[in-house]
């Protein structure tokens, strides 16, 4: 059976032994079906002096509701992009935006804001959007998870398009725009940050557009034809890597 990595969020030394958090025991013993003696890799996303570990270790002591690791070695991972790209997401319906969160993580995004527009067609909020938001949340893990990341990108609490505008930010601040005269792989970046404004099914409306303007994002065009939501952020987030990031 494949060594499964597993995200278990407290701090791990080689030697100990440890029990496994109710999460990682319900996804390891109860759905993979693991048994004692078998293999596992963990990752906190804390990062240590020098750096992001992964943890080797065998599951041991497994019962019916708990399971226990013993940390047998670990590793320092280094595949963190050296671009840090915060990504403003219009709030998309259903699938469009689990899909986008889980793919953009795959491809380095740092943090993910989830924002309410006046198109977003989503109307979430109280406990709804609360039970969304850690949803959310879970979904990037699990694209950390699977993509090899020991570092957790935030999904931060969404909030309208005004209040994320006005946010301070030395980064470099893009809005993707059908009409835009400047490509996105054509303005300089002075340093290692990225502000990505994607609107949502429909897009920006014009006052949306002007307000992103005047807040100092530059309008940018990714190509000729108009992108879906979730095409425009991971086609966005992969030129952006492969510009001033680490794909090749």
């Amino acid at each position: 059976m494949r060594n499964p990595r597993i995200y278990q969020a407290q701090t791990f030394e080689v030697g100990q032994i440890q029990p496994l958090s109710d999460d990682a025991f319900g996804h390891t013993v109860r759905v993979l079906r693991l048994k004692d003696g078998d293999d596992i890799t963990l990752f906190s996303g804390v990062a240590e002096a020098e750096g992001y570990f992964e943890y080797q270790g065998k599951l041991c002591n497994v019962g019916k509701k708990r399971a226990d690791i013993e940390i047998i070695a670990k590793k320092l991972v280094e595949n963190e992009s050296p671009l840090n790209i915060h990504l403003g997401q219009g709030i998309s319906r259903g699938e469009r935006m689990d899909f986008t969160l889980q793919k953009s993580v795959e491809l380095g995004v740092n943090t993910i804001t989830p924002i309410f527009t006046e198109r977003c067609g989503v109307k979430l909020s109280g406990e709804r959007l609360e039970k969304k938001h850690d949803q959310w949340q879970k979904i990037v893990i699990s694209a950390c998870e699977q993509s090899g990341r020991c570092t957790v990108p935030i999904v931060a609490q969404p909030i309208y398009l005004e209040d994320w505008l006005q946010q301070q930010s030395s980064a470099l601040k893009l809005n993707l725009h059908p009409r835009a005269q400047h490509s996105i792989m054509s303005l300089p970046i002075e340093n290692n940050r990225v502000r990505l404004l994607i609107g949502p099914e429909g897009g920006l409306n014009d006052d949306e557009i002007s307000a992103a303007t005047a807040a100092g994002f530059h309008d940018v065009l990714l190509g000729p034809r108009v992108l879906r939501t979730e095409t425009a952020a991971l086609t966005a987030i992969t030129a952006l890597q492969c510009r001033y990031g680490d794909l090749t």
